[in-house]
């Protein structure tokens, strides 16, 4: 079957054809670097992460770019909070390890690059020039602007037409723009204090302090800041050409913020700017979008010491990147659940697969052909727009035929269970997740640990202190030290 994605540009599903039948080029819009990333963001990281790999799986040689937005007004506004530095760059290069370390906690494939707004100004102000030179844009008061009108296509990926547009940028710009809806490429001076005012923290430095330390370089109209939208436009095209295969963000960026890249893009090179625009819907906390401005957010630091990485990727994936997800205590839980079948399906069918029981000879059709339907389901899915959703339920039959094996007979099919346990690993991998991860710190130690309460709980219990016992357990748990009592005991297994 051959992959179909979502385009929003003509709001239809399409074959995924790239440019070169061998390659292909995919942009992410990333964090503007002024907050600790949060499960919003980490949403659509995963879902970015299975899209390479997929596409990887599919057999192309794939370019992933993934920009840091390391100047903007919110990173100003927290300067001189403990820890974050004493200017936007400092703030921004301690976010940016923020994001980098969070990466890494999620099992995220590395992108090729991952340019950075500050690195790339040179890119900008040429881009800018080039905007200006063919009419597109025009100098006011130090500051440049591109035109809406001057560019026939406006509003065509977020159906809008110019007259319905509002006023896009800060009051202080309307006077000095042609029309409303004209946007800046290029902005005079550094940061005025009242651009920060809503984005300040408490402990942060006074804001006419903070815009001191802003970043501005020079430039034909003078000394001054890249507008937003320009940012991911000089860099995408840096890195990967003036067309791009796949160019993937939020939902909430459609307008302005892709509408304007496609602008100045096409405007600029006479090309088109990116085959197919995907877009991950947004993420809530009680039925409202989590974000930072907000406030209403869970770090994903947070979510990875509280879950772990293959219970929180389990929940992101357990939604298409196109539908809309809630944040909730009985979501985890509910993932929390499904990981821990994959993981026991696992572990279970790989000590039947390395057993004395398992026999070359021994043949079950019937757990060979659910193998079969599984993993045709799960690439039906992925080529499905990447649905993760109905991937992961491919997932879980999978490991529910294994079960069924198992209980049905002591001798088992080693091929069959060599050909289950494969699939588990190759299209587990794909939703990034991961059956043979070690814990970190001496796992012989850890264990040893383990043991040593588990006999204190055991002598808690013979002294009849059932509630300690119960609550040495439920500390275990905590730590994600999952204890299970039998006949013969307790049994452990460590996270």
């Amino acid at each position: 079957m051959t992959l179909h994605v979502t385009n929003t540009l003509t709001g239809e599903t399409e074959p995924f054809e790239p440019q070169d039948p061998d390659d292909v080029t995919l942009y992410y819009c990333g964090l503007t670097v002024s907050d600790p990333p949060h499960l919003g963001h980490a949403r659509s990281w995963v879902h970015v992460d299975v899209m390479h790999r997929w596409l990887s799986h599919l057999g192309y040689d794939v370019t992933h770019v993934e920009n840091f937005t390391d100047v903007n007004e919110k990173i100003v506004a927290r300067v001189g909070e403990d820890d974050l530095g004493t200017s936007e760059a400092s703030v921004a290069h301690t976010y940016i390890g923020q994001a980098i370390e969070d990466m890494r906690a999620l099992n995220l494939l590395r992108a090729d690059v991952y340019p950075r707004v500050s690195e790339h100004v040179p890119e900008i102000i040429d881009l800018v020039e080039t905007l200006v030179d063919r009419g597109y844009a025009y100098e006011s008061n130090g500051s440049v602007y591109f035109d809406v009108t001057a560019f026939d296509d406006y509003g065509s990926l977020s159906n809008q037409s110019i007259d319905d547009i509002e006023s896009q940028g800060e009051p202080d710009e309307r006077t000095e723009k042609r029309h409303p809806a004209d946007f800046a490429l290029w902005k005079a001076d550094g940061v005025d204090p009242d651009a920060i005012a809503d984005h300040r923290h408490d402990g942060a430095a006074p804001a006419a302090e903070s815009c001191e330390t802003a970043q501005t370089w020079d430039s034909p109209w003078g000394e001054g800041r890249p507008g937003w939208h320009i940012e991911c436009s000089a860099m995408s095209m840096a890195h990967l050409g003036e067309t791009l295969d796949i160019h993937v963000g939020g939902r909430d960026l459609v307008f302005p913020h892709h509408e304007n890249e496609i602008a100045q893009s096409e405007a600029a090179t006479d090309q088109r700017f990116a085959r197919y625009w995907l877009h991950c819907e947004l993420f809530a906390l009680d039925d409202e979008k989590m974000s930072s401005s907000l406030g209403n957010f869970v770090t994903v630091s947070d979510a990875v010491s509280r879950w772990g990485t293959n219970v929180v990727r389990t929940f992101l994936t357990a939604g298409a990147y196109n539908s809309s997800q809630v944040y909730s205590e009985e979501a985890i839980d509910e993932a929390e659940k499904r990981w821990d079948r994959l993981e026991r399906a696992y572990e279970d069918a790989t000590a039947a697969l390395d057993s004395p029981d398992a026999h070359t000879k021994e043949v079950d059709q019937t757990l060979r052909d659910a193998i079969d339907a599984a993993v045709s389901d799960f690439e039906t899915a992925m080529n499905d727009d990447f649905n993760t959703r109905e991937a992961q339920t491919a997932l879980l039959d999978l490991a529910r035929a294994l079960n069924s094996h198992r209980e049905a007979t002591d001798d088992y099919d080693y091929e069959g269970l060599r050909r289950g346990v494969d699939a588990m690993e190759r299209y587990g991998a794909i939703l990034g997740l991961s059956f043979d991860g070690e814990p970190t710190g001496d796992v012989s130690l850890a264990g040893e640990l383990v043991e040593f309460l588990l006999s204190i709980r055991e002598r808690e219990r013979e002294a009849g202190n059932y509630e300690r016992a119960d609550e040495l357990r439920d500390e275990l748990q905590a730590l994600g030290v999952d204890v299970q009592d039998s006949d013969d005991g307790p049994t452990y297994r460590l996270p």
